[in-house]
């Protein structure tokens, strides 16, 4: 692990894909907020050391923790934000967008160097929140920051997994030109076969090395779910065909994986003769480490998973946030 050169405030911090990725990059966090327990539960059996502050971003209040003041970077995950169209909105859309702009007045007292909020494409590029998006730019240009916005592939980066991330990063105008976007890190993705087969292969089943080479591409985007609903799934109709294509049986989790008597019928129209991932296997797809614990019931590590930003974009844009900070004050040399 790098010698740590910044300090960080992780707000909304899930089961830390986007924190591990920033300790890659030279952050060492000051304080984990987060208000599910499980997720907190995740975070506490990884590392000891970290501050986990299990609290409602909402009601938090940082003037009980003045050691975050001036922290180099605070970074935030807030759940994925949709437009708020009509007068059927639910209760965890109403949410996000709560917690998106509780995120953004906690910049008002405590005046990071920089800031970064991980969220959906469509944060950052469409119509329907634009609104939203305004929010952001003016309540951060009013205090002095200046916002930079973009969308990333997490396949650019070596996940294994097409996945649009749209990103905010502000920063104090003493340090904001210098800030430059990572460039994708890998010519090619690695697809669900090369990363699953090994493990697909764990208990005998005769046909895993077959079935890696039908499952020849990344994986669609892996969606959280939600606990309020049902078990975990890999997500609604379209994301289950697009599983179904790769040989995995997306319409629920497996507790392990193919034993020696499985089948393999690739061309089957039956979904349910095909192989389902387990948890661990998603987590792999997600990118984080193989020794990450996860804590909870299925439905609630599932949806730990899905809503994490994957550890090496967060570590990709967390550097190009330290090279910005990097020797303090000042104007990038022209590109």
């Amino acid at each position: 692990m790098p010698t740590p050169r910044f300090t960080s405030l992780e707000v909304c911090a899930g089961a830390g894909g986007q924190v591990l990725g920033l300790e890659q990059a030279g952050f060492a966090p000051l304080a984990l907020i987060e208000n599910d327990p499980d997720s907190c539960a995740t975070l506490r059996a990884n590392r000891v050391g970290w501050n986990v502050i299990e609290a409602d971003l909402r009601t938090f209040d940082p003037a009980d923790h003045p050691y975050l003041y001036d922290v180099d970077l605070m970074a935030a995950g807030p759940p994925r934000v949709k437009p708020l169209i009509g007068k059927k909105q639910l209760p965890q859309d109403l949410e996000a967008h709560e917690l998106l702009r509780a995120t953004v007045y906690l910049v008002h007292a405590v005046r990071p160097s920089a800031l970064l909020i991980e969220n959906v494409a469509g944060l950052v590029e469409s119509g329907p929140l634009a609104d939203l998006r305004s929010f952001v730019r003016d309540e951060l240009e009013h205090l002095g920051y200046e916002l930079h916005r973009t969308v990333l592939d997490a396949a650019d980066f070596g996940v294994p997994q097409e996945r649009k991330q749209g990103f905010f990063v502000a920063l104090r105008k003493e340090y904001a030109g210098r800030f430059r976007w990572p460039e994708p890190g890998v010519d090619r993705a690695p697809t669900v076969g090369e990363v699953l087969g090994a493990s697909m292969a764990e208990r005998g089943w005769p046909h895993a090395s077959d079935w890696a080479r039908w499952a020849a591409r990344p994986a669609p985007t892996i969606v959280g779910g939600s606990r309020n609903r049902g078990g975990p799934d890999l997500g609604q109709s379209g994301s289950k065909a697009a599983w179904e294509r790769l040989g995995v049986n997306g319409n629920s989790l497996g507790d392990a994986v193919p034993a020696q008597d499985f089948p393999w019928p690739p061309e089957t129209e039956d979904r349910k003769l095909l192989p389902k991932l387990t948890i661990p296997q998603v987590a792999v797809l997600q990118a984080f480490p193989p020794h990450w614990e996860l804590k909870g019931n299925k439905t609630s590590r599932y949806c730990q998973i899905g809503h994490a930003s994957p550890p090496p974009v967060a570590a990709a844009v967390g550097q190009a946030i330290a090279a910005a900070l990097g020797n303090g004050p000042g104007v990038a040399p022209e590109p």
